[in-house]
């Protein structure tokens, strides 16, 4: 599989970035409940949102790497017949979902610089504080990252709805082009 995209498919470095960033994404939700329902402060609560700290700057990186190497490398043309409403919303998506993607981890980073807690990156490093400790204003930065995770599941879902679409109704190669390890057909 090349590195770089080609006519008929995204390259391993964009696929690769593209299914990373999602399986950092899924769990993300399922760590911060599960830490909120434990004792405030308590060790394991601490750890759980330490990871969902450490996961969020991780996906925020890859997402930053994704988003240059697609400036830096020529994008697939769009699937033969696709109409310009159908590429003007698939382009209108994509920016939703990079903003989003981008917005998620930045909020909660913010969101914990507010609260006073450090971010430390897997515990290798501590990512500094983007505000300062603010009561207030870290109420108004939880109900933002926690407004953003639900408008990025709808805009997420309604992305996988459109490549669903073009593979079983339109019968592209659009889906199929993004899946790792896939080929096309002969």
């Amino acid at each position: 599989m090349p590195l770089r995209n080609t006519a008929e498919a995204y390259g391993s470095l964009a696929k690769f970035l593209h299914w990373a960033i999602v399986l950092l994404i899924l769990p993300q939700y399922f760590l911060a409940d599960i830490a909120d329902e434990l004792p405030k402060g308590s060790p394991r609560a601490s750890e759980l949102f330490g990871l969902h700290k450490s996961i969020g700057l991780l996906v925020f990186i890859l997402a930053l790497v994704r988003i240059g190497w697609k400036f830096t490398h020529r994008t697939n043309p769009a699937p033969l017949g696709e109409v310009i409403w159908q590429r003007k919303a698939a382009t209108a998506g994509h920016v939703i979902l990079y903003v989003l993607i981008l917005l998620q981890p930045l909020s909660g980073w913010a969101m914990a610089s507010a609260s006073g807690h450090p971010i430390r990156f897997f515990g290798w490093v501590t990512f500094p504080s983007l505000v300062g400790k603010n009561d207030a204003l870290h109420e108004v930065l939880e109900a933002a990252h926690k407004t953003l995770f639900y408008v990025l599941l709808v805009v997420a879902v309604l992305h996988v709805t459109a490549a669903i679409y073009h593979h079983r109704v339109l019968k592209d190669d659009t889906l199929r082009r993004m899946l790792p390890f896939s080929r096309r057909p002969a």
